[in-house]
């Protein structure tokens, strides 16, 4: 999964790896404070002022390095991360612009939806963590764990006992969560698909009255999505009070047997200013146990958002183009030899069965049929959007599979039973037929297709603006339109 999600990174290797750089110079910086000001204060003695001076300066420019170091890291992973997610997006659009349908129906348009955004921006989000947060917190328990051996080793044993409870508790939480999230994930598809169904079909849930149903089964999948998400924060709330405990205990035994270590000793193992400096580190290191456990947490989710975007990089599409296939369309010839078509390869009866027809270049012919009949799904088979299951399709006397895709799609011009218009103008979708087109070939094609009359009546003629699927415009004049976009 990491191997296929981080071809996406491409352009922004460099951002990726500045970003622990500065990530790890922050941390050094941060790790060396404390002992600075344990100096500090142990030279708050009353008799000299220059020492003091001189650590404060050291402390300043320190604390402005590691400032500046933080400022950059996150700069970088910011751009890393966002250009990260572009990439992904991108490649999963590419990927599924080349599907065909069957591998459409196999995801579902609201599964795909819902992988491109949802699934993209928790991946985007755990890959800023892990080149930040997932650096920085070792780093951070490391280095002050072992600046706290270099003060106390006795003391640093208070440390070492708490952070294995805490790595425990941490990873029983992350291993409990993530079926959870698997669960939620597959919720959030049905979810999507409901709001989906429902805003492309608001004519009909409107025609038949049935609001308040669609709302009652929307209310249904909100719920469960709704009921798994707040089971996993009940179990995430554990979180944040067992790691205030762990800080606060951690905190309270430090600071009960270092002032015994210092009144017992008078100070000659133990100084104020390490007593400082220890609860300052055991601060960092608890501190990194926690960013560490919310790390978890969205890995956790991104994990599972990971395999379902892998789940599409990765899938093989049923309709490929041959190698090296034909790029030219002799003539318009159609040939069904004995073809047989299943939309599923386990389904009992077939929707095409041994068809044979044979159609002359230049012949204009109708089949007929009642509902249900399978003419959309022959008409699917001469443009290859679906591959024959038994039989050839010919077009220009050769097999439809032995042509290059985009050559043969660019020569067969299709009216689907549903027209579809894309938001634009009427201009920019009749030039989907043809990008080519003069504004001359338009207005024939429209002619041709009886769509130039009510074009002229729109104030703004072949410049109107055409809404998301054409809902602006009558079923009629949606037809009317990508008839005169086939003919183009």
């Amino acid at each position: 999964m990491l191997k296929t999600l981080l071809k996406s990174v491409r352009e922004y290797k460099k951002e990726s790896l500045y970003a622990p750089l500065f990530v790890s110079l922050e941390v050094a910086l941060e790790c060396l404070l404390p002992l600075i000001m344990a100096k500090l204060i142990d030279q708050m003695t009353g008799e000299a002022i220059k020492p003091i001076l001189k650590l404060a300066v050291i402390l300043v420019i320190m604390a402005l390095l590691s400032l500046a170091c933080g400022i950059a890291s996150g700069r970088m992973a910011a751009i890393a991360s966002c250009g990260f997610a572009k990439n992904l997006r991108q490649d999963l659009f590419f990927k599924i612009e080349d599907f065909a349908f069957a591998d459409i129906d196999h995801f579902s348009t609201s599964s795909l939806v819902t992988r491109m955004t949802t699934d993209v921006t928790n991946v985007q989000n755990a890959y800023q963590m892990i080149i930040r947060i997932a650096i920085r917190t070792p780093l951070m328990i490391v280095f002050s764990m072992i600046m706290c051996l270099t003060i106390s080793i006795r003391m640093s044993l208070i440390f070492l006992v708490l952070l294995p409870i805490l790595g425990l508790v941490l990873f029983g939480i992350a291993i409990h969560v993530s079926p959870i999230f698997r669960r939620i994930f597959k919720k959030y598809d049905a979810l999507h698909n409901s709001v989906e169904e429902n805003v492309s079909a608001i004519r009909v849930v409107k025609s038949f009255v049935r609001e308040d149903y669609e709302k009652e089964k929307f209310g249904r999948a909100a719920e469960e999505v709704c009921r798994d998400f707040t089971h996993v924060e009940k179990i995430l709330a554990i979180n944040n009070p067992f790691m205030m405990l762990c800080i606060y205990t951690a905190l309270m035994l430090v600071s009960f047997f270092g002032a015994n270590i210092i009144i017992n000793t008078a100070g000659s193992s133990l100084t104020t200013g390490q007593l400082s400096s220890l609860i300052n580190y055991g601060i960092q290191i608890l501190s990194s146990m926690m960013m560490l456990s919310m790390v978890f947490v969205m890995t956790s989710m991104a994990v599972e958002s990971g395999h379902r975007i892998v789940e599409v990089l990765t899938w093989d599409s049923t309709l490929t183009s041959p190698e090296n296939g034909r790029t030219e369309v002799p003539d318009g010839s159609i040939c069904f030899d004995h073809v047989s078509f299943r939309y599923h390869a386990e389904s009992e009866k077939a929707a095409l069965a041994d068809v044979n027809l044979q159609i002359s270049s230049g012949q204009t012919i109708g089949i007929m049929g009642g509902t249900g009949a399978s003419k959309t799904t022959l008409i699917q088979l001469i443009s290859r959007l679906y591959d024959a299951s038994e039989g050839s399709v010919r077009v220009g006397g050769y097999d439809v599979r032995e042509y290059d895709l985009n050559t043969l799609r660019d020569a067969v011009a299709v009216v689907l039973q549903k027209n579809v218009l894309f938001s634009g103008t009427i201009k920019e979708n009749l030039r989907w037929g043809n990008k080519e087109a003069t504004d001359e070939e338009l207005v024939l094609a429209c002619r041709a297709a009886q769509a130039e009359e009510f074009i002229e009546q729109f104030p703004d003629k072949y410049d109107t603006y055409i809404e998301r699927g054409g809902s602006n415009v009558s079923g009629v004049h949606k037809q009317r339109l990508c008839f005169a976009r086939a003919l183009l």
